[in-house]
């Protein structure tokens, strides 16, 4: 456990654990607001809301199968749709609409993430230009790709990505972090005043370790990196000094050789990563902070129908929403 606020030290047993919501369908992401309402996406083409008080409901309108969440600076809900191939907008009262779904000639395939900074930006990330995100993780390919929108309008302006996951700006919004899922490692790239970025480097490790691919992170108040594992069905933090540790994990070691010599051979197979579903964990995806002092950490999944919830001893970095 941690030693005074000395992060690097902080690990939980998976007992240790607690649980939030009930009956959700792959709650791939989560987003909080400052009331201690809860956002979860829902494969049913939707959002699942969760209230304080522990009462849930479904918003549905999206159709296909809603990955990334976020709130614009209007306080609608926006999602990458990961199914459909766009960015999509829904108001509190249920009206959906496109906000996207090309840029620059180039359709937005397998749209993942969406994430609004502090002025307003919106930055999308898309795994890859399959059609399905399938194919750029049995066979990984650089193809994966982020847009900015802002006042200039919407391009693409990081591309050659090995499965472009979430991505987040740091508590200086100085530079673009990105989840480059089939490296098993984040990104970053400088902001310039434009919105251009400029040459990418790799931060923390080169690589956290076998089948440690990396899918959501997100920041807490001291600059710490959280970030899933999702086929080792963990979480772990990147301090700033780029060390890297395991808080928890529920991985099937076996499972994930085999898996490595599969991906190697180009013959993985969907099948092949369902099995390393953890006994207790299934894929965890993304990383929320939440609550009135931000302490309260909710984890999303593409399997499991509860939030795994635990708290953190350091507080999340506010969402542009929260200000």
């Amino acid at each position: 456990m941690t030693t005074g606020s000395a992060i690097r030290h902080f690990t939980l047993d998976l007992d240790d654990l607690e649980w939030t919501g009930h009956d959700l369908v792959r709650p791939e992401s989560v987003v909080a607001e400052p009331d201690g309402t809860l956002w979860a996406s829902d494969a049913r083409g939707g959002v699942t809301r969760i209230d304080p008080d522990g009462g849930q409901s479904f918003l549905g309108g999206w159709g296909g199968e809603p990955n990334g969440l976020a709130i614009d600076p209007a306080g609608d809900l926006v999602t990458a749709n990961i199914a459909l191939g766009m960015v999509q907008r829904m108001t509190r009262g249920g009206a959906a609409s496109t906000v996207m779904d090309s840029v620059d000639g180039q359709r937005l395939t397998s749209a993942n993430f969406v994430f609004y900074d502090r002025g307003g930006r919106l930055w999308i990330t898309c795994l890859t230009r399959e059609d399905t995100w399938w194919p750029a993780v049995a066979r990984p390919r650089p193809d994966g790709f982020v847009v900015l929108v802002d006042e200039r309008g919407a391009r693409i302006v990081a591309d050659g990505i090995y499965g472009t996951n979430e991505a987040r700006l740091d508590p200086e919004e100085r530079f673009l972090y990105v989840a480059e899922t089939m490296k098993a490692r984040i990104l970053r790239f400088p902001i310039q005043p434009d919105g251009s970025l400029g040459d990418r480097e790799v931060y923390g490790p080169d690589g956290l370790g076998p089948g440690a691919f990396v899918d959501g992170f997100t920041f807490d108040a001291e600059g710490n990196l959280w970030v899933t594992t999702v086929v080792r069905n963990g979480i772990g933090v990147i301090d700033p000094d780029g060390d890297w540790h395991v808080v928890f994990e529920d991985p099937r070691e076996d499972v994930l050789a085999e898996f490595a010599v599969k991906l190697e051979a180009g013959t993985g197979e969907p099948e092949d990563m369902a099995a390393a579903a953890g006994p207790r964990l299934q894929f965890p995806t993304s990383v929320c902070f939440a609550g009135p002092d931000l302490r309260t950490v909710h984890v999303g999944s593409l399997a499991m129908q509860r939030l795994p919830t635990f708290r953190s001893p350091v507080p999340g970095l506010p969402m542009s929403h929260w200000r």
